[in-house]
Formats: C-alpha cells, structure tokens, sequence
C-alpha cells in the first residue's frame, strides 16, 4: 500500500499522520430514536443531536464523533444506528453539542460490479453537514478502493482498501443555527433587477481600501468599500460563484493548481471555510458559518440581494475510479447516476465523471432540503443552477415538468426566490435554453453569441472583404427573445424578463479580452492550450493582445474601447434581465484566457484601476444602468406586438432601416445593412419614447431618425463618447443633441446612440 502522495486538497491543516489501517471495534447503539427521522442530518435536540441519514443498501451505519487532541491525534466515539426505516438510518446522542466534529463509517457488501461500494474503513461526511472542519489529503486513504502511488487501481481491480480515511478528510460538524442579525430581503423585483456575477476571491483581493485582514473573504464582500462600488455602479443583485465547500480535482492539485471558481462540491450545506477570515477560521466553523450570515445582512441592509451559484449536477468524488468522501461511500447507485451496464458504471452527463441521479427521491430531497436551508437560514436571495438540464433528467431525457422542478416552482419558501438555470449540459438534447418553466429564469446564450456576432465576428469578417448575418437575430434578442421566452403554460410565456442576457460570464473571455484576442491563450492552465471554447466570436480589431500607446497600431484603440461600450450599451437597452460580470465595468483583462478556472491569481482577481480609460468605462457603465432604472421604456416586462396599444398611435415596438423607413423583408435578409433603428413606445408605462440606433458597418452612416409620433428626439448617450458627459466636456451646445423625426444624422462607424423623447401628457 503506497503512500508516497501526501499533497493537501484543501484548507488549514497539520501535517499528515501515517495511515493506519481500521479497525472495527464493538458500538453502542444510539440510546433512541430520532425525534423525527424525516429530517435529515444531525441537529442539536433537546441533550444532544438527532442523526438521520440515507444510506438504503447499507447494513449497518455508524455516527462517528471525532474528537482532536492537541497533538493533533483522532479518537472516535461511535455508535450504531437504528433502522433502517425506508432507507434512513436514525437515532438520538445524548451529550453531543455544536462544535462536535462527526463522520459515517458504512457497512455493506462491496460489489463494484453492480455499483456497491461499501467500506466502513472510509469516515465518510454527511451530505447534511452545515460546517467542516480540517482538511482532505490527496492520499491513497481517501479512495475506497487500493490504489498506487498514481492513484489508480491496483492491477485494475477495485479491491477495498483497509485503511483508516478519518485523519485525511474533512469532517462534518454540528453547529448551532441561531444567528440574530438577518436583515430582510429587499426583495428586487424582476423588473429592477441587474444581476452582478463576481467570486468573493476574486473581487475582493486586489479592492483599494479594504483591510488586508479582509482581502478574499465573505466579510471583505460586505465591506462598505465593497458595497459602495456595488451601489455607485447600480447593481441590484450580486450573484456570486459557488460558496458550498469544495474540493479542486487530484489533477490540478498535482499541477500546483486549483479550482478557483468551485463547480466541484463536496458539501451542499456548509459553506467554503477557505473564503472567511483567518480570524474566523481559526475560531472554528460556527465562526465560518457567522461571517456568511453576516455577510448576507449587510448586503440586504445595503439594498442588495445575494444569489448563489449552485452545483447540483455533480459532486468531486469524479468518476468510478474517484475518491470515497460523501455520497458514494452512503449509497452509491442510489445517489449517481448509472448507465445500466454491467459492470456498472456512471453515466456522466456534465463532463466531470459523475452525475446526480433526479430520478431519485433522495436526490430530489437533498436538493431542495440545501435550497431552502440557504433561504430559510442563511438568508440567500436565489440561486442559479450549474448545468441545470442535469437537474431535470429522467435518466437520458430531459423534462421541464420534471418533479425537481416543479418542486421548486411550488414550493412556499423557493418560489419567493429568485430561480436562474444555466439551460445546458453535456448528456444527449443538452441544449434548452428558454424551456425551462416559470418562475425560472435563463442563461441566454443565444443573446450572447448574437450580440457578439454582431458587434465584433461579423465586424471582423467586414474587415476582411466577408459579408456577415443578416440582422433578424440581433431583433429578436434586443427585444427579449420571444422565440425562446414567449411560449409555455400560459400565453406569452414566461415573458422578457426570464432572458437572463449577458454577454460575457466567468466562463469565456472578459469584455477587454472580446476586442482584443481572436484566440484563446489559456497557456497558464497547463493543459497546451486546448481546454476553453474555441467559438469566442471575437475580434482583434487587426492586432492581437494589448497595444502600446508609442505603437503604430495604437489607432485601434479607441476602436476597441467603442466596441467595449457597443457591447455593454446592447445589453443594457435591450428587453430582458442584464447580468454583468465583475471586473467589465473596469475593463479587466485576463491576458486572453477564457476557462481560468483554475488560476486563483492576477489572472482572475480584479484589476482595480479606475484611472483614464478604465474610469471612463466604470462611468459609461453607471450612467447607462442610471438611464435603465430611470426609464422603464428600457426594461419592458411583456413582449411587444409591433402594433399600438389601445390609445397609442406608435407602435409598442418598431424596427426602421437607415433611411427612417419601415425595415422591408428584403432589408431583413440582406446580410449588407448593418443599420437598424428600434423605437419603443413609452407611454403606457408613463415613460417617454426610446429610440436605438445601431450602426454596425465599418463606414460612418448618414442615418434618417424614425418619425415615431412627432415629438423630438434627445439624444442621452452615444457609444463614441469615451465618457457620458462627453459633451458638456466638449462644450457641446446642449441644443445639438436634440433631434426632430426625420432629421438625419452623422453616426461613427461601429456606434450605437439612444435616444429619447419625454413623456406624453
């Protein structure tokens, strides 16, 4: 038995002691029952701790309590449930109070063949747990079946391995849920809302002003500096990447490198202990699990709502030949997801080696029990589910009336929630973006790489003598994609606002990185550059990477920065919900790599310089959210029907070309006009009329203003202005930004302008 790799997955930790091979010794059994055994976990009851768990092919479940000398040393206290009952093995501890660390030791048969992996010599971790505490190793120990110094399996056979797990993995600890300091929802509604995606690391390392002490951390992320961006910049609703507990993969791990942005869960319910304050982990876990509470007020008393990224498609125990932590060690065929073969094997639908089986009660179960714990007790807002088609499965298809999503539609607590699926996966039929129901929102990918194509491929292709799109497309995404939203249950579908648009993610280039790389150079994930998506529909503008003021190609650069506010000028103007990522307001740049998952550095922390042009862009991006929460002709809440409304003479939404004119069959199919005018009417939402006019070509348009109803345009923001008040710092006259119907106008070429008229009385 080898135990040459002796590398730390994870957080604070001693040095490793020698392995030790387990030892069964006789228990006692948990002196009662459970005072409900319906309620899964270990929670503090009366003297001690109720214990529930599922593990329905065991035969026999040990509550392990582990107790740490102060040389560093483990003792276990064990003892036998009761059950079981319907798969759950229960029973009540006297004696047991928070700050108790504990463990399952699983007794069964071990049958790989069929997917048994029984082995009481693994302390595996509740899937319950609220808080963990030490570290897991990457060790021979943590694998239930014998492994080499590679760790892969002894001559390809999976046989048990004797070796005691419990120094080398992290352990579940109880934990008192009391905390006095929630502060309310403000409860966003929809129709406000701006999502905002950042990492807790990752914003809050390099933030000027913050306390080193809180540099990386849940508190850093309430900070008041923090909250002041946040608030100045006028999100509503910050939606960080994943804070469940996790582990980085053995792979990175042995690379020197980590799973930064965390899609690799180990505990649905206790929260990244790697994320708080030295203080709070040196206090212990219930310190953890305060400053994630904590954190989730002040962001409420600021006016802001907090949304989690959630990773219930899969979790790191990987594939077959993957470690025994949590859920294959409690009842492996009846958590993942199996292919039916035998011998068996998981069927992995997410790329990660493994899957969560939604057909299975317990899963469904587990599930929306994390959910509404998150809710319920820790406060969140909503979430947004990582590869959410996994999440409604049936085996190999794939539901939208699927019981784990009807579920939380229906559930009292959830449905109050905000509710965001990212629409794919990689199993079969994996792409279903707008199919999933009400009251869940989308990722819009279709809105990405349309928005993107528009501004930036086809640009790019123009450059080079190549026609690009025709602009059908860009119409339907700027008006809130109806031929994805506007169908389901009830008429009109969920509606524009369920188009979660975006146009950069944590995945994928940064909107720097869109104007200025043609290519990917992921070079510093050690994987020769073929991991991230090859389809950016980028543009380098004609130079690849940064340029330098002295270069002869320096005359790009405005460019790219009007092709920056092209693309945050679409999101924002256009129907739907917008979601921004960290860092664009600011224009970041990750050097041109596009999946740094695993770069926990200057590649992913945020550049904080808010100086020239990256002050501009920050100002451009406030000024711009200002106008949407102003204007509610900006944010309509219904698709249009291209006619008036009763009592209106203009159209709720109408498209012109660059003569004024209404926009013909022919204009719309010929992939050479690369202008579009898009007049929204106001006045049943008491707002005046907007107009966007989008200039696409590489040539400066003489664009003829729609008529609308008769009333002058005033034009409030041109994406060639570097900041918003270009022109009161021009000494424009302020009547030259007003136009009549009709009027033609100069646009810079790859320019978009708004317009607006004021309201009708």
């Amino acid at each position: 038995m080898s135990t040459t790799k002796r590398t730390s997955l994870g957080r604070l930790g001693a040095a490793l002691p020698e392995p030790e091979h387990y030892a069964d010794v006789p228990t006692r059994r948990a002196p009662a029952r459970a005072t409900n055994r319906r309620r899964l976990g270990v929670h503090l009851v009366g003297d001690g701790v109720d214990v529930a768990v599922h593990a329905s092919r065991a035969e026999r479940v040990d509550l392990c309590l582990i107790d740490v000398a102060a040389d560093g040393s483990l003792s276990e206290r064990r003892f036998r449930l009761r059950g079981p009952v319907h798969g759950v093995w229960h029973g009540h501890v006297p004696g047991v109070r928070a700050g108790q660390r504990y463990g399952f030791r699983v007794h069964g048969h071990w049958d790989p063949a069929v997917g048994l992996r029984h082995n009481p010599a693994k302390l595996v971790l509740d899937p319950y747990a609220r808080a963990l505490a030490g570290a897991t190793a990457l060790v021979p120990a943590i694998y239930g079946h014998v492994v080499d110094d590679d760790l892969a399996p002894v001559d390809g056979v999976l046989h048990p391995d004797p070796v005691d797990s419990a120094p080398f993995v992290s352990h579940g600890v109880v934990v008192d849920d009391t905390f006095d300091g929630a502060v309310p929802s403000p409860r966003v509604p929809w129709s406000d809302t701006v999502l905002y995606e950042a990492h807790v690391r990752g914003l809050t390392m390099r933030l000027p002003g913050l306390p080193p002490s809180l540099r990386g951390t849940y508190a850093g992320m309430a900070h008041p500096v923090t909250i002041a961006h946040l608030k100045k910049l006028g999100v509503t609703t910050v939606e960080l990447l994943p804070i469940h507990a996790s582990l980085p993969e053995p792979f990175l791990v042995e690379k020197g490198l980590t799973n930064y942005w965390g899609y690799n869960t180990l505990g649905f319910f206790a929260p990244e202990p790697g994320y708080a304050t030295r203080a709070a982990q040196v206090a212990g876990p219930q310190a953890v699990l305060a400053e994630v509470k904590g954190m989730v007020a002040l962001l409420h008393a600021a006016g802001l709502e907090v949304v989690l990224d959630v990773v219930y498609n899969h979790t790191c125990e990987a594939g077959d030949l993957g470690p025994t932590l949590s859920l294959r060690g409690l009842d492996n065929t009846g958590y993942y997801l199996h292919d039916g073969s035998s011998p068996a094997r998981l069927a992995d639908v997410t790329g990660t080696g493994n899957s969560l089986d939604f057909r299975r009660t317990r899963v469904v179960q587990l599930a929306l029990d994390s959910l509404r714990y998150w809710v319920s007790e820790v406060g969140v807002d909503g979430f947004r589910f990582d590869l959410a088609v996994t999440l409604g499965r049936n085996g190999a298809e794939f539901s939208p009336y699927h019981p784990f999503l009807v579920a939380m539609a229906t559930d009292p607590v959830l449905a109050q929630t905000k509710l965001i699926a990212e629409p794919w996966d990689l199993g079969p039929g994996g792409w279903r973006t707008g199919q999933f129901p009400a009251p869940m929102g989308d990722w819009n990918d279709r809105f990405r790489n349309t928005v993107r194509t528009f501004w930036l491929a086809d640009a790019g292709a123009a450059a080079k003598g190549q026609p690009g799109r025709d602009l059908r497309d860009l119409a339907t995404r700027l008006s809130g994609s109806a031929d994805l939203f506007g169908h389901g249950e009830v008429p009109g579908g969920r509606g524009p606002l369920a188009s979660v648009n975006f146009v950069t993610a944590h995945d994928g280039f940064t909107l720097a990185d869109l104007v200025a790389y043609e290519h990917k150079h992921n070079e510093a994930n050690l994987e020769g550059n073929r991991d991230g998506s090859d389809d950016n529909r980028s543009w380098n503008h004609g130079v690849e990477g940064p340029v330098q003021r002295d270069s002869v190609a320096a005359e790009i650069v405005p460019v790219r920065r009007r092709s920056m506010r092209n693309l945050l000028g679409t999101l924002l103007l256009s129907a739907g919900t917008p979601m921004l990522t960290a860092g664009d307001e600011m224009g970041r740049s990750q050097g041109g790599n596009n999946n740094a998952y695993c770069q926990d550095n200057e590649i992913s922390w945020l550049d904080w310089r808010t100086t020239g042009w990256h002050g501009d862009m920050l100002s451009t991006t406030s000024y711009l959210l200002r106008l949407r929460r102003e204007h509610p002709v900006l944010r309509p809440t219904r698709f249009a029907s291209g006619r008036p409304a009763d009592g209106d003479e203009v159209a709720d939404l109408a498209w012109f070309d660059a003569g004024g004119d209404a926009m013909s069959a022919q204009r719309w199919h010929d992939p050479h006009n690369r202008v579009l005018q898009m007049l929204r009417s106001g006045l049943h939402c008491g707002d005046g009329d907007a107009l966007v006019v989008l200039n696409g070509s590489l040539d400066q348009q003489e664009v003829t203003l729609a008529r609308g109803r008769g009333a002058d345009f005033e034009l409030v923001w041109d994406s060639s202005w570097e900041r918003p008040d270009h022109s009161l710092e021009d000494e424009t006259d302020p009547m030259s930004l007003v136009a009549s119907p009709g009027e033609s106008v100069e646009m810079e070429s790859l320019s978009m302008r708004l317009y607006l008229t004021r309201p009708s009385r």
